[in-house]
């Protein structure tokens, strides 16, 4: 057993972390739910339902640009959120928060910057082949448009990337290293300060996308050393539509920013403009101000829980999870790392993925199947797809069980 569940707290309540999901009550198919597709996007508590209804329903108003009483209530809400997500990862000020639309805007954000800001032909871009394609297809752009290089790295076979191997791909021509905290798909931490270290003695930035690591424990920006760090607020108990990018204030305003309009600018005229300060010199427009408002809540709810009781609880169904798994002479498992993350991604012999998770479906367990946006790392891994069940704050040792059910009867109906 890792150390995060030999941990766990006997305080820990599933029972009343469920009760605060209304969609955990339904049923699908007369069965009832059992969601495990958290990693591609986790179910709402009522405390982010309520906090964004009353934003629409009593303080609702653009953000910034109103003196009337319902816009400061609006921007006091929207430019607190901003605090809670610096808060969440330790930044040193909110003013290194931007708010995007996603994950992916995140990246586009800073590709897209980067490269008007002096990246160019024959500089180089290190990434691992666990990527997102969300922190993939950024690069390729830079590299279709620019002659960005970029230099690839492998990951063990269980999704580790090694240190060694990492620093190898360096040149005095690297400009950034852009990997990932967690893969969405082998669940293995990644060692996040050790990979910047080595990222800054080359003279090259780091950015890590959070966004499977921000919701299965503890994220100090600080500590890592991280340039810039991803997340997305649906990953995290949190609405879509919104995102963070925390970026050190330095990095942030060396930046040109990414999108033109309103906010983002200081002055405009005939023949000039200048531009915000950061962050608001990269949040052109009117921003998701519902959305932002529930992201706030969504990280306020899972600090007022614990994220470290979460991770703990998390850490013995992933435990139990993999035993289980394991004991199915049909099943394939990818990943085994030590203190992995609840990501299970695996293979049911003689059978699709896609049939599986249709078939588990109908039992009311809800899993992934497919490519998960990490066709590089498939290919690593020797398969198109895999199916993916993946836990989160509400599910419990029970669930666990229906998947086990679920995949034993598939065997039995397709074997």
């Amino acid at each position: 057993m890792n150390a995060a569940a030999m941990n766990a707290s006997p305080a820990y309540d599933v029972d009343a972390i469920r009760e605060q999901f209304p969609i955990l009550r339904r049923r699908v198919y007369g069965k009832p739910l059992v969601y495990l597709d958290n990693a591609a996007s986790a179910q709402k508590p009522r405390a982010v339902i309520d906090r964004m209804t009353d934003a629409m329903t009593r303080s609702y108003a653009n953000v910034h640009r109103g003196l009337h009483c319902l816009s400061n209530e609006a921007t006091a809400a929207f430019e607190e959120a901003r605090r809670s997500v610096a808060r969440f990862v330790n930044a040193p000020s909110p003013d290194e928060i931007v708010f995007t639309s996603g994950g992916t805007d995140a990246f586009n954000l800073v590709a897209y910057s980067l490269g008007a800001a002096g990246i160019g032909p024959g500089d180089e871009i290190v990434l691992s082949v666990m990527e997102h394609h969300s922190n993939i297809v950024p690069w390729h752009i830079l590299r279709e448009r620019m002659g960005v290089v970029l230099r690839w790295i492998d990951a063990t076979d269980d999704g580790l990337i090694d240190p060694d191997a990492f620093e190898a791909a360096f040149s005095p021509r690297t400009k950034l290293a852009a990997v990932t905290h967690m893969s969405n798909v082998m669940g293995a931490p990644t060692d996040a300060r050790e990979l910047a270290r080595i990222a800054h003695a080359h003279g090259a930035k780091i950015l890590f996308d959070g966004c499977q690591a921000g919701v299965h424990g503890k994220i100090d920006v600080q500590a890592i050393d991280a340039d810039f760090y991803v997340l997305t607020a649906h990953k995290l108990y949190g609405p879509s539509g919104v995102g963070a990018l925390y970026g050190k204030s330095d990095a942030l305003a060396a930046m040109p920013p990414f999108r033109g309009g309103g906010e983002m600018i200081d002055i405009v005229e005939k023949d000039r403009v200048t531009y915000n300060d950061p962050p608001h010199r990269f949040e052109a427009g009117t921003p998701p101000i519902v959305e932002a408002i529930g992201f706030g809540a969504a990280v306020e709810w899972m600090m007022n829980v614990g994220v470290e009781a979460i991770a703990a609880h998390e850490a013995i169904l992933a435990e139990k999870a993999l035993v289980e798994l394991g004991a199915l002479d049909f099943v394939t498992i990818y990943g085994r790392a030590a203190n992995k993350a609840p990501i299970i991604c695996f293979n049911v012999a003689g059978a699709h993925p896609h049939d599986v998770s249709s078939i588990v479906d109908r039992a009311g367990v809800a899993i992934r199947a497919g490519h998960h946006c990490a066709q590089p790392l498939m290919k690593r891994l020797g398969v198109t797809a895999t199916c993916r069940a993946s836990f989160g704050a509400y599910n419990s040792e029970d669930d666990v069980a229906a998947l086990v059910e679920g995949l034993q009867k598939t065997h039995d109906l397709l074997g």
